[in-house]
């Protein structure tokens, strides 16, 4: 149960705070439910990463919400976010640790800094259990691996040696898919976990980036071999049937398309390529589907008719949050971000 006893959308108020982004007043509510986070990565070469709340009535944006709440900034890069109950799990990968806050608040619960080398993702999986990729040294290709967390202590438990590069997670069926893009490589694996160890491996395309589960199939999104290897390869749309682990289908783009953030509403598959929003049906499956939306982005997630897409700019100042309706395919929102918005979470 949401831990807002004293809190809800009838009673909702704001405090008034300082922006570390420019000085200006702005006005911060008091409960970050039912509305999207934003996780800002922040400048590279030192400062803090953030998370942006927006309401989902769109009458509501707050800035840096953890360190106005707190008191202190997450540390450099947020790389990602993910919930387990009533806590989001906010992963900070140069600083190597997880910051853990009450989701609903932004108060700090707790936070993990140590069974944790260059953290990349997190899932819950089975209530009390969480994972993490790591890279370790990214320029090492035999230390990476995904740590198990106890999410009743927050403690890393144990840890799993994979392949090189583990990034993003689903989780399916009390296991855990993992897609290894490679780090400052490229690698072209999905491990498969099952409690605290290494069930086995699926070989895909080069560099899968993004996955999403309809029904009993997982599609993995390949970007392919940039050509800056010199081994350039096709992008590729792989699905794989959950029941057999076996690949059903394999969609290649053409050799110099490299496709990037795969998401889903209902039936229908979205990604990015050459700074076009593709659509794709996925119960018959045909690239590269029909474009649909213009616009470079760097993070993009769809729900109930919308999509959310994150604009990083210059990848030095303040990005942004549009929306898009589906329906039409028209921008309906845009609203500013932290430094570098890449991840979309709904926080309902």
């Amino acid at each position: 149960m949401k831990k807002l006893l004293l809190l809800s959308l009838s009673t909702l108020f704001f405090i008034s705070c300082s922006s570390d982004d420019d000085g200006q007043p702005e006005y911060v509510p008091a409960a970050f439910e039912n509305g999207i986070l934003i996780t800002n990565e922040g400048p590279f070469s030192g400062g803090s990463g953030s998370v942006t709340y927006v309401s989902n009535d769109y009458t509501t944006v707050a800035q840096n919400i953890y360190k106005t709440v707190n008191g202190k900034s997450l540390g450099n890069i947020v790389q990602s976010m993910g919930f387990q109950g009533d806590n989001a799990y906010i992963v900070v990968n140069n600083s190597n640790k997880i910051m853990i806050a009450n989701r609903y608040t932004f108060e700090s619960v707790d936070s993990i800094t140590s069974g944790v080398n260059n953290p990349r993702y997190f899932v819950e999986s089975d209530g009390n259990k969480g994972y993490v990729t790591n890279w370790g040294d990214p320029n090492d290709n035999t230390d990476d691996f995904v740590a198990v967390l106890d999410l009743r202590n927050n403690t890393v438990s144990t840890t799993i040696p994979v392949a090189f590069g583990p990034e993003k997670m689903v989780p399916y069926n009390n296991k855990v898919y993992v897609a290894h893009q490679g780090a400052y490589g490229q690698n072209n694996l999905i491990s498969v976990i099952s409690g605290s160890g290494l069930e086995g491996t699926i070989t895909v395309g080069d560099v899968p980036n993004s996955m999403v589960v309809s029904g009993n199939s997982l599609f993995v999104l390949c970007g392919g071999n940039p050509n800056y290897t010199g081994n350039e390869t096709a992008g590729s749309l792989v699905k794989i049937d959950l029941s057999t682990g076996q690949i059903s289908d394999t969609y290649n783009f053409g050799t110099t398309e490299h496709p990037t953030n795969l998401t889903m509403d209902g039936t229908n598959l979205f990604y990015a390529l050459d700074g076009k929003v593709f659509k794709l049906n996925s119960t018959s499956v045909t690239l590269p589907g029909s474009d649909i939306i213009d616009g470079s982005f760097y993070a993009l997630r769809a729900k109930d008719g919308l999509l959310y897409a994150t604009d990083a700019k210059d990848f030095a100042s303040k990005g942004s949050l549009k929306i898009f309706d589906l329906s039409t395919n028209v921008e309906i929102q845009d609203f500013q971000t932290g430094i570098i918005p890449g991840g979309i979470y709904f926080n309902d």
